[in-house]
Protein backbone atom coordinates (compact mmCIF):
# COMPACT_ATOMS: atom_id res chain seq x y z
CA UNK A 1 0.00 0.00 0.00
CA UNK A 2 1.37 3.10 -0.80
CA UNK A 3 1.90 5.98 1.42
CA UNK A 4 0.94 9.57 1.21
CA UNK A 5 3.45 12.47 0.25
CA UNK A 6 2.96 13.72 3.81
CA UNK A 7 3.17 10.39 5.78
CA UNK A 8 6.71 9.96 3.59
CA UNK A 9 7.67 13.27 4.88
CA UNK A 10 7.04 12.46 8.14
CA UNK A 11 9.08 9.39 8.29
CA UNK A 12 12.02 11.21 6.87
CA UNK A 13 11.80 13.59 9.12
CA UNK A 14 11.49 11.49 12.62
CA UNK A 15 14.38 9.22 10.40
CA UNK A 16 16.82 12.42 10.31
CA UNK A 17 15.77 13.56 14.34
CA UNK A 18 17.01 9.86 15.29
CA UNK A 19 20.26 10.14 13.61
CA UNK A 20 21.12 13.44 15.23
CA UNK A 21 20.61 11.77 18.45
CA UNK A 22 22.12 8.76 18.22
CA UNK A 23 25.49 10.54 16.22
CA UNK A 24 25.08 14.32 17.86
CA UNK A 25 29.15 14.76 16.64
CA UNK A 26 28.45 14.58 13.48
CA UNK A 27 25.54 17.23 14.16
CA UNK A 28 27.66 19.26 16.21
CA UNK A 29 30.02 19.09 13.20
CA UNK A 30 27.43 21.06 11.12
CA UNK A 31 27.13 23.97 13.53
CA UNK A 32 30.11 26.94 13.39
CA UNK A 33 32.63 26.62 15.66
CA UNK A 34 32.74 28.62 18.78
CA UNK A 35 35.38 31.36 18.98
CA UNK A 36 38.79 29.84 21.02
CA UNK A 37 39.14 31.05 24.34
CA UNK A 38 42.15 33.36 24.50
CA UNK A 39 45.59 32.64 24.94
CA UNK A 40 48.79 34.43 25.01
CA UNK A 41 50.64 35.54 22.00
CA UNK A 42 53.72 33.56 21.22
CA UNK A 43 56.58 35.58 19.77
CA UNK A 44 58.75 34.27 16.67
CA UNK A 45 61.33 36.55 15.48
CA UNK A 46 63.55 36.59 12.75
CA UNK A 47 66.82 38.00 14.31
CA UNK A 48 69.84 35.18 14.84
CA UNK A 49 69.58 36.31 18.95
CA UNK A 50 67.54 38.30 20.55
CA UNK A 51 67.03 39.56 24.45
CA UNK A 52 63.98 41.50 25.99
CA UNK A 53 64.72 42.37 29.66
CA UNK A 54 62.80 44.33 31.93
CA UNK A 55 65.19 47.57 32.43
CA UNK A 56 64.45 47.96 36.23
CA UNK A 57 64.41 44.11 37.56
CA UNK A 58 66.23 42.99 34.98
CA UNK A 59 63.92 39.74 34.70
CA UNK A 60 64.30 38.19 31.28
CA UNK A 61 61.18 38.26 29.25
CA UNK A 62 62.50 36.75 26.24
CA UNK A 63 65.52 35.47 25.23
CA UNK A 64 66.76 33.42 21.78
CA UNK A 65 70.51 32.76 21.51
CA UNK A 66 71.20 35.64 23.88
CA UNK A 67 74.76 34.15 25.27
CA UNK A 68 75.83 33.68 21.33
CA UNK A 69 79.16 35.95 20.80
CA UNK A 70 78.57 37.93 17.29
CA UNK A 71 79.59 41.05 15.58
CA UNK A 72 78.04 43.93 16.38
CA UNK A 73 78.81 46.53 14.05
CA UNK A 74 78.15 50.06 14.97
CA UNK A 75 76.44 49.31 18.61
CA UNK A 76 79.87 49.70 19.49
CA UNK A 77 79.53 53.27 19.41
CA UNK A 78 77.64 52.91 22.40
CA UNK A 79 81.02 52.28 24.27
CA UNK A 80 82.56 54.74 22.26
CA UNK A 81 80.53 57.43 23.41
CA UNK A 82 80.93 56.33 27.34
CA UNK A 83 84.30 56.76 27.08
CA UNK A 84 84.54 59.21 25.57
CA UNK A 85 82.41 60.79 28.19
CA UNK A 86 83.93 59.35 31.11
CA UNK A 87 87.18 61.49 30.26
CA UNK A 88 85.21 64.41 30.47
CA UNK A 89 87.20 66.03 27.17
CA UNK A 90 86.35 69.68 26.18
CA UNK A 91 82.80 69.24 24.23
CA UNK A 92 83.66 71.97 22.34
CA UNK A 93 87.21 71.24 21.12
CA UNK A 94 87.18 71.53 17.30
CA UNK A 95 88.50 68.73 16.05
CA UNK A 96 90.03 68.04 12.28
CA UNK A 97 88.79 65.12 10.43
CA UNK A 98 92.23 63.63 9.28
CA UNK A 99 92.72 60.87 6.96
CA UNK A 100 93.75 58.53 9.76
CA UNK A 101 89.95 58.81 9.88
CA UNK A 102 88.67 57.24 6.91
CA UNK A 103 87.40 53.81 6.48
CA UNK A 104 90.15 51.34 4.24
CA UNK A 105 88.66 48.42 5.87
CA UNK A 106 85.32 48.26 4.25
CA UNK A 107 85.40 51.45 2.02
CA UNK A 108 82.43 52.96 3.72
CA UNK A 109 81.52 56.69 2.51
CA UNK A 110 81.33 59.53 4.78
CA UNK A 111 80.29 63.34 4.02
CA UNK A 112 83.03 64.35 6.55
CA UNK A 113 85.78 65.14 4.21
CA UNK A 114 89.26 65.24 5.50
CA UNK A 115 90.12 68.67 6.59
CA UNK A 116 86.40 69.38 8.00
CA UNK A 117 86.03 70.39 11.15
CA UNK A 118 83.19 69.89 14.10
CA UNK A 119 83.24 70.44 17.74
CA UNK A 120 83.85 67.08 19.96
CA UNK A 121 79.93 67.45 21.22
CA UNK A 122 79.06 67.45 17.22
CA UNK A 123 80.72 64.59 15.90
CA UNK A 124 79.99 62.61 19.54
CA UNK A 125 75.98 63.17 18.34
CA UNK A 126 76.81 62.51 14.68
CA UNK A 127 78.54 58.76 15.84
CA UNK A 128 75.11 58.29 18.06
CA UNK A 129 72.59 59.73 16.27
CA UNK A 130 73.41 58.91 12.16
CA UNK A 131 76.35 56.22 12.55
CA UNK A 132 78.82 58.11 11.31
CA UNK A 133 82.03 55.95 11.04
CA UNK A 134 84.53 59.24 11.04
CA UNK A 135 83.61 60.95 14.02
CA UNK A 136 83.95 57.78 15.90
CA UNK A 137 87.18 57.16 14.91
CA UNK A 138 88.27 60.67 15.11
CA UNK A 139 86.93 60.58 18.62
CA UNK A 140 89.27 57.74 19.41
CA UNK A 141 92.01 59.39 17.45
CA UNK A 142 92.17 62.33 19.65
CA UNK A 143 91.47 60.68 23.17
CA UNK A 144 94.30 61.18 25.13
CA UNK A 145 97.18 58.53 24.65
CA UNK A 146 95.42 58.24 20.97
CA UNK A 147 93.42 55.29 19.58
CA UNK A 148 95.53 52.31 21.12
CA UNK A 149 94.80 54.21 25.04
CA UNK A 150 91.20 54.60 23.82
CA UNK A 151 90.70 50.86 22.48
CA UNK A 152 92.16 49.80 26.15
CA UNK A 153 89.80 51.93 28.06
CA UNK A 154 87.08 50.83 25.77
CA UNK A 155 87.84 46.88 26.72
CA UNK A 156 88.83 47.98 30.25
CA UNK A 157 84.68 49.25 30.79
CA UNK A 158 83.46 46.47 28.81
CA UNK A 159 85.25 44.28 31.64
CA UNK A 160 83.87 47.01 34.63
CA UNK A 161 80.11 46.34 33.27
CA UNK A 162 80.82 42.49 33.18
CA UNK A 163 80.91 41.71 29.59
CA UNK A 164 82.56 38.68 29.64
CA UNK A 165 82.25 38.03 25.95
CA UNK A 166 82.97 40.91 24.91
CA UNK A 167 85.82 42.49 22.77
CA UNK A 168 86.60 46.03 20.86
CA UNK A 169 89.28 45.93 18.05
CA UNK A 170 87.84 49.63 16.57
CA UNK A 171 85.73 52.75 17.75
CA UNK A 172 82.81 52.45 14.65
CA UNK A 173 82.38 48.76 14.46
CA UNK A 174 83.68 48.30 11.08
CA UNK A 175 86.13 45.50 12.67
CA UNK A 176 84.55 42.10 12.79
CA UNK A 177 86.42 41.59 16.00
CA UNK A 178 84.06 43.53 17.35
CA UNK A 179 81.93 41.16 19.29
CA UNK A 180 79.33 40.61 21.93
CA UNK A 181 76.57 38.89 22.87
CA UNK A 182 73.21 39.67 23.64
CA UNK A 183 73.97 39.13 27.03
CA UNK A 184 76.67 41.47 27.06
CA UNK A 185 74.99 44.23 25.53
CA UNK A 186 71.88 44.72 27.59
CA UNK A 187 74.48 45.56 30.49
CA UNK A 188 76.21 48.07 27.57
CA UNK A 189 72.50 49.24 26.77
CA UNK A 190 71.52 49.93 30.65
CA UNK A 191 74.88 51.22 31.66
CA UNK A 192 74.49 54.12 28.39
CA UNK A 193 71.22 54.79 29.22
CA UNK A 194 72.78 56.74 32.61
CA UNK A 195 74.50 59.21 30.55
CA UNK A 196 71.78 62.03 29.36
CA UNK A 197 73.91 62.67 26.09
CA UNK A 198 73.69 59.53 25.05
CA UNK A 199 69.64 59.41 25.58
CA UNK A 200 69.47 62.72 24.02
CA UNK A 201 71.54 61.83 21.14
CA UNK A 202 70.59 58.29 20.03
CA UNK A 203 66.97 59.60 20.25
CA UNK A 204 67.11 62.72 18.21
CA UNK A 205 65.50 62.39 14.74
CA UNK A 206 67.90 64.67 12.80
CA UNK A 207 70.03 67.57 12.73
CA UNK A 208 71.80 69.67 10.61
CA UNK A 209 75.42 70.48 10.69
CA UNK A 210 77.89 73.43 9.31
CA UNK A 211 80.86 71.74 7.46
CA UNK A 212 82.68 73.93 5.27
CA UNK A 213 80.43 76.53 5.01
CA UNK A 214 78.23 73.86 3.83
CA UNK A 215 74.81 72.80 5.43
CA UNK A 216 74.49 69.15 6.05
CA UNK A 217 71.36 67.33 6.78
CA UNK A 218 71.90 64.02 8.76
CA UNK A 219 69.14 61.94 10.24
CA UNK A 220 68.70 58.76 12.71
CA UNK A 221 69.35 55.62 11.39
CA UNK A 222 66.61 53.60 13.33
CA UNK A 223 63.12 55.25 12.13
CA UNK A 224 61.47 54.33 15.28
CA UNK A 225 62.44 56.60 17.26
CA UNK A 226 60.37 59.07 14.62
CA UNK A 227 57.15 56.93 15.68
CA UNK A 228 54.37 58.79 17.58
CA UNK A 229 53.53 55.15 18.89
CA UNK A 230 57.21 53.92 20.77
CA UNK A 231 58.43 55.84 23.35
CA UNK A 232 62.28 55.03 23.11
CA UNK A 233 64.98 56.20 26.03
CA UNK A 234 67.90 54.98 23.92
CA UNK A 235 68.46 53.71 20.70
CA UNK A 236 71.91 52.56 18.36
CA UNK A 237 71.81 50.31 14.93
CA UNK A 238 74.28 48.30 13.59
CA UNK A 239 75.23 46.90 10.33
CA UNK A 240 78.12 45.09 8.51
CA UNK A 241 77.75 42.05 5.96
CA UNK A 242 79.43 40.00 8.85
CA UNK A 243 77.15 41.44 11.64
CA UNK A 244 73.98 41.68 9.85
CA UNK A 245 71.26 44.32 10.76
CA UNK A 246 71.60 45.00 14.64
CA UNK A 247 69.21 46.93 17.04
CA UNK A 248 69.48 47.95 20.66
CA UNK A 249 67.08 49.90 22.73
CA UNK A 250 65.26 50.83 25.56
CA UNK A 251 61.51 51.99 25.73
CA UNK A 252 58.59 51.72 27.60
CA UNK A 253 56.39 49.28 26.61
CA UNK A 254 53.21 48.38 28.49
CA UNK A 255 54.01 50.09 31.31
CA UNK A 256 57.64 48.99 31.51
CA UNK A 257 60.67 49.84 30.81
CA UNK A 258 62.82 47.25 28.64
CA UNK A 259 65.53 46.54 27.12
CA UNK A 260 65.48 44.49 23.46
CA UNK A 261 68.71 43.14 22.02
CA UNK A 262 68.21 42.12 18.37
CA UNK A 263 71.52 40.76 16.43
CA UNK A 264 71.91 39.19 12.83
CA UNK A 265 68.07 40.24 11.80
CA UNK A 266 68.34 39.03 8.19
CA UNK A 267 66.69 41.23 5.44
CA UNK A 268 66.50 45.08 5.59
CA UNK A 269 63.79 45.53 7.31
CA UNK A 270 63.42 42.72 10.03
CA UNK A 271 64.97 44.43 12.69
CA UNK A 272 62.46 46.48 12.66
CA UNK A 273 59.69 44.23 11.67
CA UNK A 274 61.09 42.20 15.10
CA UNK A 275 61.20 45.06 17.70
CA UNK A 276 57.37 45.87 16.65
CA UNK A 277 56.54 42.30 17.06
CA UNK A 278 58.13 42.52 20.56
CA UNK A 279 55.93 45.91 21.17
CA UNK A 280 53.02 43.53 19.80
CA UNK A 281 53.81 40.53 21.75
CA UNK A 282 54.72 42.72 25.53
CA UNK A 283 50.80 44.67 24.53
CA UNK A 284 48.97 41.55 24.08
CA UNK A 285 50.35 39.61 27.01
CA UNK A 286 50.54 42.48 29.39
CA UNK A 287 50.05 41.26 33.05
CA UNK A 288 50.23 42.93 36.37
CA UNK A 289 54.23 42.75 37.24
CA UNK A 290 54.74 41.15 33.84
CA UNK A 291 52.98 37.89 35.36
CA UNK A 292 52.53 35.16 32.29
CA UNK A 293 54.78 36.91 29.83
CA UNK A 294 58.37 34.86 30.61
CA UNK A 295 56.05 31.73 29.88
CA UNK A 296 54.52 33.09 26.33
CA UNK A 297 58.04 34.29 25.82
CA UNK A 298 59.30 30.89 26.05
CA UNK A 299 57.11 28.39 24.11
CA UNK A 300 57.32 31.30 21.18
CA UNK A 301 61.10 30.92 21.25
CA UNK A 302 60.95 27.26 20.47
CA UNK A 303 58.48 28.15 17.75
CA UNK A 304 61.47 30.81 16.18
CA UNK A 305 63.26 29.95 13.56
CA UNK A 306 67.10 29.34 14.29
Amino acid sequence: MLLSARNVLICLGLSLSLVSVAYPGQADARRPPHKAAHTPHTLSLRSASALVQDAETGEVLYDKNASSVAPIASITKLMTAMVVLDARLDPNQDITISNEDMDFLRGTHSRLKPGASLSRDELLRLALMSSENRAAAALARTYPGGTEAFLRAMNHKAQMLGMTGTHFDDATGLSSSNVASAEDLVKMVRAAHRYELIRKYTTTTGHDVQVAGRQLAYRNTNRLVANEHWNIGLSKTGFTNDAGRCLVLQAKLAEREVIIVLLDSWGKLSRIGDANRIKAWLEANARPNGVGVHRAAQEGDRLAPG
